[in-house]
């Protein structure tokens, strides 16, 4: 394992309510090169407050692996393409990784 310096890396989470939306919004930010690997996992159980209700829905989770350079415009472009009112776009640090599949991610992602 190596610890990434330049650039560094993230996996970017958002959600949706259908498979076919998630799978539109992995292969496109992918092909756009503005996330490396996307993988969809669902469905899921989401519960949270809107407009002063708690709901339940049924989500797909999309994770993004990206690198910082990317993210803005990853965060951009899911803002844009995302037909949630409030998608939720949230990105964690990778602090460790294979050289290797950094190098991928970071070769994928490249402009």
């Amino acid at each position: 394992m190596t610890e990434p310096s330049t650039p560094a890396f993230l996996l970017v989470l958002t959600t949706t309510d259908t498979a076919d939306k998630a799978d539109t919004l992995a292969r496109a930010a992918v092909e756009a090169r503005l996330a490396a690997c996307a993988q969809i996992n669902g469905p899921v159980t989401s519960v949270y407050r809107w407009e002063g209700a708690v709901e339940t829905a049924r989500e797909w989770q999309v994770s993004l692996k990206t690198t910082q350079e990317r993210y803005a415009a990853l965060e951009s472009w899911l803002l844009q393409t995302h037909d949630y009112e409030t998608p939720e776009i949230i990105a964690t640090p990778v602090t460790r990784g294979s050289a290797a599949y950094l190098g991928w991610v970071a070769e994928e992602t490249a402009e």
